[in-house]
């Protein structure tokens, strides 16, 4: 399993990355969201009526960038296979809405639910264009 490089673990701190997605289609499907670094895994609370979700469902492969907006020479790219897993006490939804004082709960229709997404990393480029 690949590793995050110190030189880069404060972009897991961030608090917005784009997920990549292979569509139904072949496609690439990218979804800027939110994310946590919880017990050393990236996670992801998804609900299961987004696009995003069912493909992850359908291919597990993904790509998690994360740009340091202080410095945009500057970002981590994260290839990795997602794990689905059930949120339906929301347990994980809510330590997400901690992290950026939202509900989710309050983001979901009558019906939907939610899963965690892990990341397991098969690749990580963390990559600095500024350092020589």
């Amino acid at each position: 399993m690949a590793t995050f490089p110190e030189s880069h673990r404060d972009l897991l701190s961030t608090d917005v990355a784009a997920l990549a997605t292979i569509g139904s289609d072949g496609f690439p499907q990218v979804t800027a969201l939110w994310f946590l670094f919880d017990e050393d895994t990236l996670k992801i609370s998804l609900n299961t009526a987004r696009q995003k979700t069912k493909n992850l469902q359908r291919e597990p492969a993904c790509t998690l960038f994360i740009l340091d907006r202080a410095n945009p020479m500057r970002y981590l790219e994260v290839r990795a296979r997602a794990e689905v897993r059930p949120d339906t006490d929301y347990a994980f939804a809510d330590k997400v809405g901690k992290k950026y004082g939202a509900d989710l709960r309050q983001m979901d229709r009558p019906g939907e639910s939610r899963v965690v997404v892990a990341l397991h990393p098969v690749k990580v480029n963390a990559v600095d264009l500024g350092r020589h």
